[in-house]
């Protein structure tokens, strides 16, 4: 069995993840992280965000005081921007190669970032170099002719 490099933020669950990916979102956008801008981003209730806050301030993620607004620490802004160059990577891959229309590709992003080993993303992340390189003139148009041909997607069956 091939053994692969083991994510460090494997101690956080995907929600957990998505709170600190919110935050640095958040502090990009808006220099300030209040608890409600956090909540209405997450589009969950203020409890739920309480908890998570509470549940990342005491693991070393986040520093928050009650009322207070939400700042990541250093470990917790490595790790953001880790889960966000991530979600953006994931995202762009979705869309600009495979052609999946943007909202799904965002959607479909989120749940592959939590999942995603640092060997398959370290190997994407190459391939977009490489396409960015343009390494990709013929064989990607030719993809996406194959995926605009309605006559490929059908299963051929024997008769």
């Amino acid at each position: 069995m091939i053994e692969t490099k083991k994510r460090q933020e494997n101690v956080l669950s995907s929600s957990m993840e998505d709170y600190l990916e919110c935050i640095f979102v958040l502090k990009e956008t808006k220099n300030v992280v209040r608890v409600c801008d956090l909540t209405q981003l997450m589009n969950v209730k203020t409890s739920s965000t309480a908890s998570a806050l509470n549940f990342l301030s005491k693991t070393g993620y986040v520093i928050h005081e009650r009322y207070g607004c939400v700042q990541l620490t250093e470990q917790g802004e490595k790790l953001a921007k880790l889960i966000y160059r991530r979600h953006k990577t994931l995202i762009r891959f979705i869309d600009e190669i495979l052609g999946v229309n943007k909202k799904i590709a965002a959607q479909d992003a989120c749940k592959i970032e939590h999942a995603i080993s640092v060997d398959t993303f370290e190997r994407l992340s190459k391939f977009l170099e490489f396409m960015d390189e343009g390494h990709h003139v013929k064989w990607l148009s030719d993809f996406r002719q194959y995926c605009n041909d309605n006559q490929s997607f059908k299963r051929k069956t024997k008769g």
